[in-house]
């Protein structure tokens, strides 16, 4: 069997920044809305580095303006992700894009997501999971109110919480009265560290935030004093190698920390954060690792396994994921 045609558990994208370009476009043509400097000439998403990556990202949203759009984006993205041998995925939303962090919009937000992601699975054989996410180079009050939000819709569709953005903007504790809130409901936390900014920002995400997972993580290797708290903390590392590479923190895939990483006992996982952005799918990821690391089926499936286990889904949905895995991974 080929790795792309593994089955493969995701936990780090993007709803809006996995959108495929030409979904993008259509929806801007049908609601005559100007996004020039967003794609190249080739049709691409065009961006320089993280922060105009950041800028593009926003710019391309303003054309998803109603719960219909996000519908419609979800079926697309699916379609894309099942294509690649994924059966469980677990995508960053936000509030902020949808309904202005208003409870009741948001609330027909998530209807239209989660009706999306009935009809995805039933065609694609594929489960989609929502965490709500605070973005953090928006103000620190806007962050309480998308917790407000994530508390509300919390259980069934809305499985976790984590923060996303520029990593330069503010500290982790100006979210911890976020992150309280969430905690108090019971949802699972997750937060962006390690990318952009340090080994330090990883430490502080585990500390001031108590997240049992990282999204990226990936600089922790530069203090090996945070591998080793990651290690006996059991906190989990959702990875995505080709994001790291294509926006500059590493220059190849052999460069790449994640084996490192993984063979000083850090639980990693694979994702591909904006797969478009990136011009990236996680066959693209598992053939690149597997290129780069010599790394063959065995060690795809302990990460998927890893990966199953650390999702924020209820028990029935793990054990049905866990099940697919062995099948598929024999």
């Amino acid at each position: 069997m080929t790795l792309n045609r593994l089955a493969k558990v995701e936990l780090h994208t993007h709803l809006e920044g996995a959108a495929p370009p030409e979904f993008i476009r259509q929806l801007a043509q049908e609601k005559s809305v100007d996004l020039t400097g967003v794609f190249d000439d080739e049709g691409n998403y065009a961006f320089d580095d993280f922060l105009h990556f950041l800028k593009v990202y926003e710019a391309a949203t303003v054309v998803l303006q109603t719960p219909v759009d996000y519908q419609r984006l979800v079926l697309a993205v699916l379609e894309k992700s099942a294509s690649n041998g994924v059966i469980y995925t677990e995508t960053f939303v936000s509030p902020d894009f949808c309904g202005n962090r208003d409870v009741g919009a948001w609330r027909e937000y998530v209807h239209a997501m989660q009706e999306a992601s009935s009809v995805g699975e039933k065609t694609h054989g594929i489960v989609l999971r929502g965490i709500v996410t605070p973005i953090r180079h928006f103000e620190v009050s806007k962050a309480k109110e998308v917790a407000v939000c994530a508390v509300e819709t919390f259980g069934d569709w809305i499985v976790g919480f984590g923060i996303g953005g520029d990593e330069g903007a503010g500290k982790f504790s100006d979210f911890a009265y976020a992150y309280d809130m969430a905690r108090e409901a019971g949802m699972p936390l997750t937060a962006h560290a390690g990318e952009f900014a340090g080994a330090q920002s990883v430490r502080s995400a585990i500390r001031d935030l108590g997240v049992r997972r990282i999204g990226h993580g990936v600089r922790a290797i530069e203090d090996m004093s945070v591998v080793e708290e990651l290690v006996e903390r059991d906190v989990v590392l959702e990875v995505c190698p080709g994001s790291n590479i294509a926006l500059g923190l590493y220059p190849g895939w052999a460069d790449h920390p994640i084996a490192r990483l993984r063979d000083a006992g850090v639980k990693v996982t694979i994702s591909t954060d904006d797969p478009p952005f990136f011009h990236t799918s996680m066959n693209d990821e598992y053939n690149n690792l597997a290129r780069a690391f010599a790394w063959g089926k065995d060690v795809f499936k302990e990460i998927n396994i890893t990966a199953a286990n650390a999702a924020f889904c209820d028990e029935i949905t793990r054990k049905a994921l866990i099940a697919k895995l062995e099948q598929t991974h024999e």
